[in-house]
């Protein structure tokens, strides 16, 4: 094949690569303000915001006047050029606003745009079909509403604001064996109410713990917080599992040792919670924010049938790690036991941008393969729309007609 013919095929696998739809699986957004409002919500997200930082930006850059922000952030925009978010931050701005940044009229005129497109009917829903995102996760009842788009998020309730204050009650309690059992009967009703509700399942973060799910303990008065924490979590699996629930694990994120949350690797991190995914047959998904569990989590969902791998969490979403964790799934695991998108987006131009980079890498990579002679071309379209969408579909119990 000549290098022409190479060019033109690659092209054409990327284009196709570029138009599978998505199921954005963990997001921030809020029904009724799904679009940035104005060009400082897009410049101050979180993840952006931290690598402006890096470069020198302000703190507090919020409260500047706007003649000395536009300066700030404009060096440290170009000091920041060569990290992830500056090239997604760019993407959204060339590509949803026809904006290259390089001086403060662009970014007035960014300003602009991005203020008129706020107040467009429809502009939500746009922003997502140009990444052909179909669906989005989130977490809070009163977010799923979504305002404008053709179908509401799927709502995945999050539990750990629950989770802590049961273990809470356990420990301050004068009989815990007692109020470890009251814990369960509120589990069994608050699960049993989201089954009656249609929802898909649960989601937890769960903070660092010495204690293991295989080896059980009876909850007493010298009974430790981890240990409490373990058991609650097999009561919250087998309720899980009565209630036909999937549940999710966000992993990874330690914040009780300083003031703003960090990654954590941890080498039993999964170990110790593989005797819940062999003890219970809810389906388990599990989410990471830390670099080195990434195989852990391929070694779970490879050893028990009803594990997956979910998307790149935190300080996960890297090119470096997403292309080790793809190498990995690809390897070891059919692609429906895989979601690779987690855009953790506050407004609908991050998940399009975040989502952009994913498709990108992911291209790249699956491109790779075939090229290598491991894969060919029908395959890897295949393992990108079950990493993407449809494996994500199935695992929340979702009909489509793009099901296969």
């Amino acid at each position: 094949m000549s290098l022409h013919d190479r060019s033109g095929k690659q092209a054409a696998f990327f284009e196709r690569i570029m138009g599978l739809p998505v199921f954005d699986t963990h997001t921030h957004l809020i029904g009724d303000r799904l679009g940035a409002r104005d060009f400082w919500e897009i410049a101050h997200y979180f993840w952006f915001y931290r690598e402006l930082q890096a470069g020198g930006y302000p703190d507090e850059a919020d409260k500047l006047p706007e003649e000395e922000r536009i300066p700030a952030f404009l060096k440290a925009y170009r000091s920041t050029r060569s990290t992830l978010m500056n090239w997604v931050f760019t993407s959204i701005m060339r590509e949803l606003y026809g904006v290259t940044i390089k001086d403060e009229h662009s970014v007035r005129e960014a300003m602009v745009r991005v203020r008129h497109a706020s107040a467009e009917e429809g502009w939500a829903q746009q922003t997502a079909d140009r990444m052909n995102i179909r669906r989005f996760v989130v977490n809070h009842p009163e977010h799923a509403a979504f305002q404008g788009m053709r179908d509401d998020a799927v709502l995945i309730p999050r539990i750990d604001g629950v989770l802590g204050p049961w273990v809470d009650r356990i420990v301050q309690s004068n009989d815990p064996a007692r109020t470890f059992l009251d814990v369960g009967g509120e589990i069994d009703l608050l699960l049993g109410g989201f089954r009656e509700a249609g929802l898909p399942g649960i989601m937890t973060t769960l903070p660092r713990y010495e204690s293991s799910s295989h080896i059980r303990k009876e909850i007493g008065p010298a009974s430790g917080r981890d240990d409490i924490l373990m058991e609650l979590l097999h009561v919250l699996c087998g309720a899980a599992a009565r209630n036909g629930l999937l549940v999710q694990l966000f992993l990874g994120v330690e914040r009780s040792w300083c003031g703003t949350a960090f990654p954590a690797n941890d080498t039993e991190r999964i170990l110790k919670l593989t005797a819940l995914f062999e003890s219970y047959r809810c389906e388990f998904e599990l989410v990471l924010a830390s670099e080195l569990n990434n195989l852990d989590a391929v070694q779970a969902a490879w050893n028990f049938p009803n594990v997956h791998v979910g998307g790149m969490w935190w300080f996960n979403f890297r090119a470096s790690t997403y292309r080790d964790s793809m190498q990995f799934r690809l390897e070891a695991l059919p692609a429906n036991k895989s979601s690779i998108i987690v855009s953790d987006a506050r407004s609908m131009e991050w998940s399009y941008g975040k989502i952009l980079l994913v498709k990108k890498l992911a291209a790249e990579f699956l491109w790779e393969r075939v090229l290598s002679g491991w894969i060919d071309e029908e395959t890897a379209l295949h393992t990108a729309n079950e990493w993407f969408y449809a494996s994500a579909m199935r695992r929340y119990g979702i009909r489509s007609e793009d099901q296969t």
